[in-house]
């Protein structure tokens, strides 16, 4: 029986030895048959065997974390793993009791109380640039165990016994959360890291901390940082991030050259946005967002901004830029007035627009051909009675999901029933009450039964497998032409449309019948 007090210590070990009652009273019977005889006689008898049994009490049997209870974590929702993990991200190398092994049933929460943790820790890495370093603790046989490059660099034929790494190329953040994956078989990104913790895994190959980064990156990916990534993912060599970049650009091309992120992309890249035929943007906002590339390029090669600086650091890319495509009053009130053309090229680029015989030209002529919008109609026909469709302010709305990401550019609208009309369309596009675009327009009917697009301002990205909700006011000619036999799912080329009811419709718009007939977007 191990007797062990509360705190683990004072161990006694005690056996017992119990004679069943048949072994007894059979040796009793052997030694009736000799007679009475000596102490001495008896200590030769054979000896007894002995059955060892095992005690059985109603307490119930403890376990080692049963005696070294846990610490209760300051946050009820939190576990004690999570805590030390916090602890150790601040290198706190806290550890909870001598006998802190118990605490953990599996050999991973062991594990992961090694992260960032100096106990028994037999590598440093010096991790991050000059004057923003971090000394981090490492264990050689776990980070072999998580990554081919440490098992070359720990255990391998050039293999270098060195006690500190420096590691300048990747930052301390990246690196913990590399370590985090390693130890803790946790993935934690945040939007700040993510794409030097992607740098850190390919530098380390951890091929499925790579994937978790770039999976990371396209759910959060918009026309605020799709220049960027874009960037990025040729350098990482990452075809289908690359890919899911383009498709933002070319849809949201004015947003994404607008963003600050254009201004943060290297020469090659600026070259192929420039380049890129599907470009779905005036060419005017093209031009503007060079020029503060340029400015920006200016600046971390410690130039002066001034027009020569800016038209040497763009060189050929210039060129790129399809200035004779601009609206005459676009070049005349833009790019004529910039500065950054010489006189003999904004002459004849005047003469391109106006002259017959137009000048031969550096600048490709050619517009772009931009994206083809696709339409899903929602109705198998349309009506039209003396009574109906009236207006008054009241909301059509109705809710749509998609199953590959799309972008809305605007909505298509019946007209008038009784003749030619003018219409004010307020449209607007919203995901669980936050609205996403929204754009107040006019536009004119014919009479006919056709279908009218309004556009929104900038095209809205729409993530799959999400309702959202497409609403307009319409105020006009009251009668009007209106939808039925409606459908609850569309198939428009390679995208799957399901449409539902939308509690915000007043008008009497549904599934069935009514208004916003069409979808036009992006795909």
């Amino acid at each position: 029986i191990l007797m062990v007090d509360e705190k683990g210590k004072n161990m006694k070990c005690l056996t017992f030895f119990l004679m069943l009652p048949e072994t007894v009273k059979n040796r009793s019977k052997k030694s009736s048959k000799k007679g009475n005889s000596s102490s001495s006689s008896s200590s030769k008898l054979p000896p007894v065997c002995y059955e060892i049994i095992t005690l059985k009490t109603k307490k119930k049997k403890k376990m080692a974390a049963d005696i070294f209870p846990r610490k209760k974590p300051t946050n009820p929702n939190t576990t004690a793993v999570q805590q030390y993990h916090q602890q150790n991200l601040n290198n706190n190398n806290t550890i909870p009791a001598p006998n802190w092994q118990g605490l953990y049933p599996t050999i991973r929460e062991r594990n992961a109380v090694m992260f960032n943790n100096d106990l028994m820790a037999d590598v440093h890495f010096v991790v991050g640039p000059p004057g923003g370093t971090q000394r981090l603790p490492g264990h050689k046989y776990v980070l072999a165990v998580g990554s081919s490059v440490f098992h070359a660099m720990f255990y391998g034929e050039l293999a270098e016994d060195k006690d500190e790494i420096r590691i300048p190329d990747v930052e301390p953040a990246a690196f913990l959360a590399m370590l985090k994956y390693i130890y803790c078989d946790e993935i934690d990104l945040a939007a700040d890291t993510v794409l030097a913790t992607l740098y850190a895994a390919k530098k380390y190959i951890v091929p499925h901390l790579a994937r978790a980064c770039v999976n990371f990156l396209e759910t959060s990916l918009s026309a605020k940082n799709a220049c960027v990534l874009l960037s990025q993912s040729c350098l990482f060599e990452e075809p289908d991030l690359t890919q899911r970049c383009w498709e933002v650009i070319d849809a949201q091309a004015e947003l994404a050259l607008k963003s600050e992120g254009f201004c943060d992309i290297d020469f090659q890249t600026l070259e192929s946005i420039l380049r890129r035929e599907t470009l779905n943007a005036k060419e005017i906002v093209v031009f503007e967002a060079a020029l503060s590339w340029a400015e920006a390029e200016c600046q971390r090669q410690e130039l002066t901004a001034t027009i020569e600086n800016k038209r040497k650091v763009l060189g050929k890319a210039l060129y790129l830029i399809r200035i004779p495509t601009m609206a005459l009053d676009d070049f005349a009130n833009g790019a004529a007035q910039s500065g950054i053309l010489t006189l003999h090229e904004t002459n004849d680029i005047f003469l391109w627009y106006t002259a017959a015989k137009k000048p031969e030209l550096q600048f490709v002529s050619k517009p772009r051909k931009g994206l083809v919008p696709q339409r899903c109609h929602r109705f198998q026909s349309c009506a039209y009675r003396s009574n109906q469709w009236r207006y008054r302010g009241r909301c059509d709305s109705i809710q749509f999901a998609v199953d590959k990401r799309v972008f809305i550019a605007g909505f298509g609208l019946y007209g008038s029933s009784c003749g030619s009309a003018e219409y004010s369309a307020k449209i607007e596009l919203k995901r669980q009450g936050v609205i996403l675009g929204q754009n107040l327009s006019k536009y004119f009917s014919d009479g006919s039964s056709n279908t009218f697009p309004v556009w929104f301002e900038y095209p809205v990205q729409i993530e799959p497998d999400t309702f959202y909700t497409a609403s307009v006011i319409l105020d006009g000619n009251e009668l009007s032409y209106f939808g039925q036999e409606g459908m609850t799912e569309v198939q428009c080329g390679k995208v799957t449309v399901q449409f539902q009811c939308s509690s915000d419709s007043t008008n009497g718009t549904g599934v069935q019948g009514g208004q916003i007939p069409e979808l036009i977007f992006y795909a």
